[in-house]
């Protein structure tokens, strides 16, 4: 077969939050760039993650706060939910992205975008067939896989066999389930199951820990799983799936195991949130001599540089932290070295990132057990979040704030924020830990009340008690 050759600059696969990004800026700061879309890898925050699962989050909270109005002294009639209406509403904001994102493209000087199938011949040569069938080989000095990563399903016996979701496919139903099953108490799996909740649905989340979120210290899982539970969501913590099948009728009757022995839990759907694995099928890494790690995950340094000279991964597929925020600072560490030689790299970086429950968990630093885990000599404020005027105004007591202090250098090295808006407030501690500041000199600021930022007050309050 002909195979046409095209030499670039840069070539980038995948048109992710940071692929693409990194993609225009090339083209714009002058190099001859190609951008490589779609064939299994692409932009899950626009497409299948944030923007789709946060419009439909934001459409079940209003929908709970219709059927809560009263506590506000605010009467209401019959609260109903169109799920079509709010799938249009989701699909409107996800076309009205993409279509900004293609403009962006589209205006970039010298960026050649393709769509193909793609797979490495070396470390600077790729392949491209193209949907027509016909073949392209890129060449480039520097090359940047931003491929992703997609929901990973467990070794579940009957699964293959059962109507599943993951957290891309629940994106897309066209009606509500009755009840649903979520197997996986993970961040997507208190965040969906609270959000079908509020839709209406039933639904039960099964976790074979002894805790939700299990990078959380106890304490913090606990808040979360009680609101769930408050919100009327079951909640199955030590519980095991061993296996799963549908029933005659149609149900999905999913067998556990707990410490009082195995028992069938019944629902008409199951959401499978186990874990995610990357999207490099059919890449052939090992063609050009990148190794990965005993997921799959490329393996990088801290310049995001693969064993392959020249090429670079970055985002979801590296295995880093799956968050959309990781992913552009993984953009924007790329973009340094390449345009301004400025030798950046993720060294030290904090990863800050927010569970958008109702309320909303947002997390920073290091947790108590790891902070003593590691010997440090620490401090723990956990204010109630009712001394909080604005939390108190808005949604009620729900909640907590924890932050954790080095007793040796007053510096706040970790926090977690349960209750409403809490990313905002944690943003706020992960600044003053960014400048290295003394937890002392958030309680010596003037804020404005009753905003949010007045947490700090509870906070010094405790601490200085």
């Amino acid at each position: 077969m002909l195979i046409r050759h095209e030499n670039y600059d840069a070539v980038v696969i995948g048109s992710g939050q940071a692929g693409e990004p990194l993609a225009i800026e090339f083209a714009r700061a002058g190099l001859h760039t190609a951008l490589l879309e779609g064939c299994g890898f692409g932009d899950d925050c626009v497409d299948t993650g944030c923007a789709p699962s946060k419009s439909l989050i934001a459409s079940a909270n209003v929908a709970h706060l219709a059927r809560n109005a009263q506590a506000f002294g605010v009467q209401t009639g019959s609260v109903a939910v169109d799920f079509g209406k709010v799938q249009m509403r989701k699909q409107a904001l996800v076309e009205g992205l993409r279509s900004e994102s293609q403009r962006a493209l589209r205006a970039a000087p010298d960026l050649t975008v393709l769509k193909g199938e793609t797979r490495f011949e070396n470390a600077g040569s790729l392949l491209v067939r193209e949907p027509d069938g016909s073949m392209r080989g890129l060449h480039a000095p520097r090359i940047f896989i931003n491929t992703g990563a997609r929901p990973t399903l467990p070794d579940l016996p009957g699964l293959a066999h059962v109507p599943h979701l993951t957290s891309s496919s629940a994106m897309e139903l066209d009606e509500l389930p009755d009840h649903l099953l979520v197997l996986g108490g993970s961040y997507l799996g208190v965040e969906l199951g609270q959000m079908f909740r509020r839709f209406g649905s039933g639904v039960s989340v099964i976790e074979r820990q002894s805790q939700l979120l299990a990078r959380e210290d106890r304490d913090v899982a606990a808040t979360m799983a009680e609101i769930l539970r408050e919100d009327g969501v079951e909640v199955f913590l030590e519980t095991e799936a061993v296996g799963v099948a549908t029933a005659p009728t149609g149900a999905i009757r999913l067998t556990v195991r707990t410490p009082s022995g195995e028992h069938v839990l019944a629902g008409s759907h199951l959401l499978v949130v186990a874990g995610r694995e990357p999207n490099t099928g059919g890449l052939d890494l090992a063609a050009a001599g990148i190794d990965v790690d005993a997921r799959g995950y490329i393996k990088v340094n801290e310049r995001l540089e693969t064993s392959a000279p020249g090429v670079y991964a970055l985002g979801g597929v590296n295995g880093g932290p799956a968050f959309t925020h990781v992913a552009y600072d993984d953009m924007r560490i790329l973009r340094a070295d390449v345009l301004d030689n400025a030798n950046t790299n993720n060294m030290g970086r904090m990863c800050p990132y927010t569970a958008f429950t109702d309320p909303q968990l947002g997390r920073i630093g290091l947790t108590e057990t790891e902070a003593r885990e590691q010997g440090r000599a620490v401090r723990v404020a956990k204010p109630p979040t009712h001394r909080v005027a604005r939390v108190a105004e808005q949604a009620g007591p729900r909640g907590l704030m924890k932050v954790v202090i080095d007793c040796a250098t007053d510096r706040i090295v970790g926090a977690a924020v349960i209750g409403a808006d809490s990313g905002e407030i944690m943003a706020m501690l992960q600044t003053a830990m960014m400048a290295d500041l003394t937890y002392t000199a958030l309680c010596e600021g003037m804020f404005a009340h009753p905003a949010l930022a007045g947490s700090r007050t509870s906070l010094c309050a405790v601490l200085d008690g």
